[in-house]
């Protein structure tokens, strides 16, 4: 399917700058709505002159939607929160507003929608994080039938928030937590192969109304992701089982600071495990082929070794 102008909800995020990028490089033009269009100013740079255009739009205004989405071949949601903080509630980021940009689309008559959630979502989970983007789920389908849903896993890359918030605290810390024992289960994904396959979603007709879980090759228990990272930066820390009660009891007091590492709703998720289903449509079915994690964290996790990228292994510590 040939489109020629797309708007993209939250682009300005880490998933966000790929998904601009390759929609770009496809010749489409590209609108960005973003909370702060001066802070995704760099995303012009992704195309020519001109092609991708930021602009602030409120996802909880449906008039503010229903103008981002005029006039566009295809709508891509991208806006999401991992926790709560002051009016981005669940519901407001993970249900309204995905239900506010379904209806807007279906009444553009737009071509096609893609909603990314999120590995998890149901209804009965056990973190609120993962009803809502059920929630959202429901609300997007009920408006946009058609609508194709991505579920990713954790999503790896340059500009990652797990990999580089773990090696970070590795090069202050000498010990890193296990919750749980650090048995749950992660298919941690390539951001560059998550945008892929947005794009994919977005113009393959095949995709219309399907629900995509997208994993990479690997499933490693996140005591196994903690080991490979450390190796990869060149550290030994001690890892420190520490059962969920206790990381409940820790992440109640970090609720009082302003921005806290882990909260309850966080340590709920990490009850469950956060892997492709058995009988999930794939990566595979859209064409993308999942990169291995071992060939790209050394290209970003460097900068956390002694002595940067240049950095001998008998510095480490």
């Amino acid at each position: 399917m040939a489109l020629r102008r797309v708007t993209v909800f939250g682009g300005s995020g880490f998933l966000g700058r790929y998904v601009v990028e390759r929609l770009a490089d496809r010749d489409v033009v590209v609108q960005v709505a973003v909370r702060d269009p001066e802070a995704a100013k760099h995303l012009r740079t992704l195309g020519q002159v001109g092609q991708v255009t930021p602009f602030a739009c409120d996802v909880t205004n449906a008039a503010a939607v229903a103008r981002a989405v005029d006039g566009a071949d295809g709508v891509i949601n991208l806006v999401g929160i991992l926790a709560e903080r002051g009016r981005q509630t669940f519901k407001s980021v993970h249900v309204d507003a995905p239900a506010a940009i379904a209806i807007a689309a279906a009444s553009a008559k737009v071509k096609s929608l893609v909603h990314v959630s999120a590995i998890g979502a149901a209804s009965n989970a056990l973190s609120e994080y993962s009803r809502s983007k059920a929630a959202g789920e429901v609300a997007v389908r009920g408006a946009y039938p058609d609508a194709v849903i991505m579920r990713p896993s954790v999503i790896f890359g340059p500009e990652d928030g797990f990999f580089n918030l773990f090696a970070g605290l590795a090069r202050m810390s000498p010990a890193l937590p296990l919750f749980g024992g650090g048995k749950t289960r992660f298919q941690p994904v390539y951001v560059a192969d998550v945008a892929d396959a947005v794009v994919a979603g977005l113009t393959d007709a095949a995709a219309r109304g399907k629900t995509y879980e997208l994993g990479g090759p690997t499933v490693m228990s996140f005591a196994e992701l903690m080991e490979l990272m450390l190796k990869e930066i060149r550290r030994k820390r001690l890892l420190v089982p520490i059962p969920f009660f206790v990381g409940d009891i820790q992440a109640t007091l970090a609720g009082i600071l302003p921005n806290p590492p882990v909260t309850r709703d966080q340590m709920k998720s990490l009850r469950a495990d956060n892997v492709v289903s058995a009988d999930a449509a794939t990566l595979a079915d859209l064409g993308v082929f999942p990169t291995a994690m071992e060939s790209i964290l050394p290209t970003y996790l460097y900068r956390y070794r002694r002595g940067g990228r240049l950095g001998r292994a008998s510095m480490a510590q």
